[in-house]
């Protein structure tokens, strides 16, 4: 599938292994192909992110990965479903970041030794993968571009989209600009 990516495709997932190998985490995530997106210049994706504002916003969605990240990943929806089971996410992450230290939760299942060598896709991301090829043939476009990689991002329910959404860049929003006619703001 990689030898469809185009520059910029190629580019992204490269900075989002540098990412996973910068923060020490053991897997790439399809939190670490957002970062590494936001930081793109000169691309479809790049541009469909700054025609619906995101582009002076970057600080705000790495800091709402970050959030999420310290409750284990968990998204407000799975948050809000604990919380009427009388579990409040925010109360445990503080009572583990007092025991442990800010950031505890975060921490990955395997362990922090493995810091270095081949770090592999974990499931997400290779879904975030799989949907930029889906997007990519629905718009019956050879490559797989950044802008693929987008779509995917906003397509499936998790972190990523839901961080994106907040920020006004949905699926919708981002087809709309990249493939429809008219304006596309940001909601």
């Amino acid at each position: 599938m990689f030898e469809r990516f185009t520059k910029d495709a190629r580019a992204v997932v490269k900075e989002a292994v540098r990412v996973s190998e910068e923060a020490g985490d053991p897997s790439i995530t399809a939190e670490h192909l957002l970062l590494a997106l936001l930081d793109r210049e000169g691309s479809r994706g790049a541009f469909a992110l700054a025609a619906l504002g995101l582009a002076e916003r970057k600080e705000s969605v790495r800091e709402a990965l970050e959030g999420a990240r310290r409750r284990a990943g968990l998204t407000r929806a799975e948050t809000d479903a604990l919380a009427g089971l009388g579990i409040d996410v925010s109360e445990i992450v503080a009572r583990v970041e007092d025991a442990h230290g800010v950031g505890a939760m975060s921490g990955d299942r395997w362990g922090r030794g493995r810091r270095t060598g081949h770090r592999p896709f974990d499931r997400d991301a290779k879904e975030v993968l799989t949907g930029a090829l889906r997007a990519a043939t629905a718009h019956r476009d050879r490559a797989i571009g950044d802008e693929h990689l987008l779509l995917a991002l906003t397509g499936r329910a998790g972190v990523p989209a839901e961080v994106l959404a907040d920020h006004g860049v949905t699926y919708e929003a981002v087809t709309r600009v990249l493939h429809g006619s008219g304006e596309a703001k940001a909601g």
